[in-house]
């Protein structure tokens, strides 16, 4: 029995602004506000992809001090010229600690977060990395009836799938397994030399479009017939 799904896919940028502007271009569709992580120094934008699943935006929040951690994300990494992307994907459970546990790779401390009236646990590397470079999925447990992306406008946005793309296959659909993740993830082959890289395919009122973190937006195509994982239901 499935006990994880999907919940968001994340584009990380150095500002909202260069963020918003990034999906605007892509998708053709603004995001729309979000809110402020107090605990992390940062604030997003959001879009919803269907009643249970979101896209978020997120960046550093100039207008607060920098806190006294790492950020998560990876987002003290970023400089005024990093490009926004596709950067990490997040992973729903009922039951965060018994997920952590189960997991095949180590993804980070169970840390309680909130951003205004939501609260919720999240697993955070304590350097604030994302687990195998954004591959791994950060794991969320909701404090809340009705899941946010209910509350969002609905932009005619809906995620057709996401690919994982990775030297490893193998070790990546093993985590998968390992949630018992039920979700529309496929993983393929990176070809040789390739960097291993996150593509989602969103369904838009201007058609189907990409984003990507940059692997794929330099051009490097995954490898066809290996996928690893089928598309699951979509939530």
């Amino acid at each position: 029995m499935a006990s994880a799904f999907l919940d968001h896919i994340t584009v990380t940028a150095f500002s909202l602004e260069t963020g918003a502007a990034f999906v605007r271009e892509t998708l053709g569709v603004s995001p729309q506000i979000g809110g402020e992580h107090p605990r992390m120094a940062t604030h997003n934008l959001l879009l919803r992809l269907g009643d249970a699943m979101f896209l978020e935006v997120i960046a550093p929040n100039p207008a607060v001090p920098a806190p006294a951690r790492p950020r998560w994300f990876a987002l003290d990494g970023l400089g005024p010229q990093s490009p926004p992307s596709l950067s990490t994907w997040v992973v729903r459970t009922a039951d965060i600690r018994a997920a952590v546990a189960a997991s095949s790779e180590p993804l980070g401390n169970i840390e309680p977060m909130s951003r205004g009236a939501l609260d919720w646990l999240i697993t955070i590397p304590a350097d604030g990395s994302v687990p195998l470079d954004g591959i791994a999925p950060a794991l969320i447990q909701w404090h809340a009836d009705v899941h946010p992306a209910a509350r969002l406008e609905d932009r005619g946005l809906s995620l057709a799938r996401l690919e994982i793309v990775h030297p490893d296959p193998d070790r990546i659909s093993r985590l998968l397994s390992s949630l018992t993740l039920d979700a529309p993830v496929s993983v393929l082959s990176a070809p040789s030399g390739a960097l291993a890289h996150l593509v989602a395919h969103i369904h838009t009122p201007h058609g189907l479009r990409i984003l990507s973190t940059g692997c794929r937006q330099r051009g490097v195509p995954p490898v066809a017939g290996r996928t690893r994982l089928a598309v699951g239901q979509k939530r």
